[in-house]
């Protein structure tokens, strides 16, 4: 069996959606690939993420993948200096068009920033309220139930896990981890089944000495292993946008390297239709290497 990977495109921020996307459809579509897009769908508010200044290592990492440069000044001032843009509803013909060329779709979140800096204090109700946001967007949008979600900075917890229960999603990959799984969380299992990132993210490895650009695709191949289903997050602001070029050298060297490049939802179905031989464990909260914060990792 070749060696399967599947990518996930999480789309955080307007600019992202109106211009990296269609960028990462046509990369796509010209090396003949599937992904999994999953959209920001309520108001674009990442100039408020200027908050993560006092957490330890963010300003290490602004630092060495130029932020400002790959994400533009604009998408810096929104929701401070700047209105926040309703991404929704300023591009659903652009979310419409990731669906009609047949790529799979699904919710990243209502509001990226307040998802990924608050979730973690929200009540129940709250993260209900906020997910309810994105479902009601979605089904706007597309007019169907969106079958996959992936949290912002894999931020995820009790709450979450029980409200994607709720929705009866197909799937979800809020994590980091090595294989699919079902979350127990303090003794709690959950239903809806776990298909983790494994591989560095792009803003993981950026502007570190150990890995300049031309090292990072052989990198991320070497990383790639037989036996599981590799996993490989990317965002549309960096990958579609101003590192376009380093993602189109990745997908050559997947193509050249015989690597099977396989849906998300598909291969979610695969493992549920075997439902019994998926393992349940814990998710953590812990740090992982190049990214600042703690986020959820397999167990």
């Amino acid at each position: 069996m070749p060696t399967r990977l599947a990518l996930k495109i999480d789309v955080d921020t307007d600019r992202g959606t109106r211009v990296g996307v269609p960028n990462l459809m046509q990369d796509l579509r010209a090396a003949g690939m599937p992904a999994t897009f999953l959209f920001s769908l309520g108001l674009d508010q990442t100039g408020r993420a200027i908050t993560r200044v006092f957490r330890p290592g963010f300003l290490k990492k602004v630092g060495r993948t130029s932020v400002v440069q790959l994400y533009g000044v604009r998408t810096l001032l929104n929701g401070t200096l700047l209105p926040a843009p309703h991404i929704g509803r300023r591009n659903e013909a652009v979310m419409r068009r990731v669906r009609d060329a047949g790529f799979e779709i699904g919710i990243h979140c209502n509001n990226h920033y307040r998802w990924q800096d608050y979730v973690q204090t929200m009540t129940v109700e709250e993260v209900r309220a906020e997910f309810g946001a994105a479902r009601e967007e979605f089904r706007r949008i597309f007019g169907c139930e969106a079958p996959t979600a992936g949290a912002p900075g894999w931020q995820a917890n009790t709450h979450s896990r029980q409200i994607y229960d709720e929705a009866a999603m197909l799937y979800a990959s809020d994590t980091r981890g090595r294989t699919p799984h079902f979350v127990r969380i303090n003794g709690r299992t959950f239903t809806t089944l776990e298909i983790p990132s494994t591989l560095p993210t792009l803003d993981e490895l950026l502007g570190r000495p150990e890995y300049p650009d031309a090292q990072i695709v052989p990198h991320l191949m070497s990383l790639l292993r037989p036996d599981v289903l590799n996993v490989f997050t990317l965002h549309a602001e960096l990958e579609g946008m101003g590192k376009r070029a380093l993602f189109v050298e990745f997908l050559t060297a997947v193509k050249q390297a015989g690597v099977e490049v396989v849906s998300l939802e598909k291969a979610a179905r695969a493992l549920l239709d075997q439902r019994g031989e998926i393992r349940v464990c814990e998710m953590l909260q812990a740090e992982i290497d190049g990214r600042s914060g703690i986020l959820a990792v397999q167990g």
